[in-house]
């Protein structure tokens, strides 16, 4: 009997601790799986692209094949902060703000020559940038485009004629605070960036219409 009852202890010692290792593994599994899901959620604007803009564009410029049809290649955000030749903290700064506002892991970038007379040597840190492509480069823009840009104080619209000839768009934005994943309390100091958009197009024309359609603010005129 002792040796039933040390048995029935033990397997009763066993038998509360499997089924919440189980239901841990499974929480696990589920919110991994609800992580992986939200990732390959597409991209709001990606979506409008495929769906309303490339036809849109298609039968405007009659193109003969769909290759032909203009597209966003990337969009490059730098931040120039020249201070970072005496504090470097400075550039420490400027990536972790760049990361929160565009999702992506910022990198710094260096002098490739030295110049005496801005006391700047080869290989200084003088700026930060981050290249976006696919669906972080939607949401970005998507963001830009609708939360950002129309908190800037007495906006009116981007300028139409900042292409440079080849189809891609130069933006200048003065301060990081019109994106509302930056907190006021968390900035050492006001900084802008530029903004490239590159696109697929061969004229001004194609990409001007390609970024009205996505849903660029453009001045009127």
């Amino acid at each position: 009997m002792a040796k039933v009852t040390e048995n029935a202890k033990q397997t009763g010692s066993k038998t509360p601790k499997e089924p919440k290792a189980a239901k841990a593994k499974g929480a696990a599994k589920e919110v991994a799986a609800v992580n992986e899901k939200e990732d390959k959620t597409p991209a709001r604007l990606g979506v409008q692209y495929k769906t309303q803009v490339a036809p849109e564009l298609m039968k405007k410029f009659n193109y003969k094949s769909v290759m032909q049809i203009p597209k966003l290649d990337k969009v490059v955000v730098n931040v120039g902060c020249g201070e970072a030749k005496e504090n470097a903290k400075v550039i420490d700064s400027v990536i972790r703000d760049l990361s929160i506002i565009t999702g992506q892991q910022a990198v710094a970038t260096t002098a490739r020559l030295s110049v005496a007379n801005f006391k700047l040597r080869e290989g200084t840190k003088i700026g930060v940038k981050v290249t976006l492509r696919g669906e972080r480069m939607y949401e970005f823009l998507d963001r830009l485009f609708n939360l950002a840009l129309p908190r800037v104080r007495d906006f009116r619209g981007i300028n139409t004629n900042a292409f440079d000839g080849r189809g891609n768009y130069a933006l200048g934005i003065r301060e990081q605070l019109i994106f509302p994943e930056i907190e006021y309390d968390k900035i050492d100091k006001i900084r802008g960036m530029d903004i490239v958009i590159v696109t697929t197009a061969k004229t001004d024309e194609e990409a001007r219409e390609l970024l009205t359609l996505m849903g660029a603010p453009f001045a009127r005129t």
